[in-house]
């Protein structure tokens, strides 16, 4: 019975993390000034995070050029993305969005039309996972 339950397709997959870089700063913009990410973060805790997903911090995503930067990941089957040029005023819904879709998948790849704009436009990498064969 057991053995049933864990082949169970409906099973809870691999939980996801919501990775939000907290240094990266736009360029001109005053060192004092709280930055983006830290504001981010509290915008999509407060937001409420989706069922599945867990948030969390992190000093740097070397995605400096692209802040604020956000990365989506979700254990040994799923692709892990990073999106850059995140505007906590304007796209905490669509992360949100995203992050959900993406917790929906088993391999972390949502078709291109079903993402929000922002994950279809801001991409900055697309990590396959670390038993994904070699294509060569």
């Amino acid at each position: 019975m057991a053995d049933d339950q864990a082949a169970d397709p409906a099973s809870p997959q691999d939980p996801v993390t919501l990775t939000v870089c907290l240094t990266c700063r736009r360029e001109g913009t005053d060192p004092e000034a709280p930055r983006p990410g830290s504001i981010l973060l509290a915008a999509l805790k407060e937001a409420g995070i989706p069922e599945g997903v867990t948030v969390r911090g992190v000093k740097c995503l070397s995605a400096c050029s692209r802040g604020c930067s956000v990365a989506l990941t979700g254990g040994e089957e799923r692709w892990s993305y990073i999106y850059g040029d995140m505007d906590p005023d304007q796209h905490v819904g669509e992360i949100l969005e995203g992050a959900a879709a993406y917790a929906a998948t088993a391999d972390g790849l949502v078709p291109w039309r079903e993402r929000p704009a922002a994950f279809r436009k801001q991409s900055v990498a697309r990590i396959p996972p670390a038993g994904f064969p070699s294509e060569e």
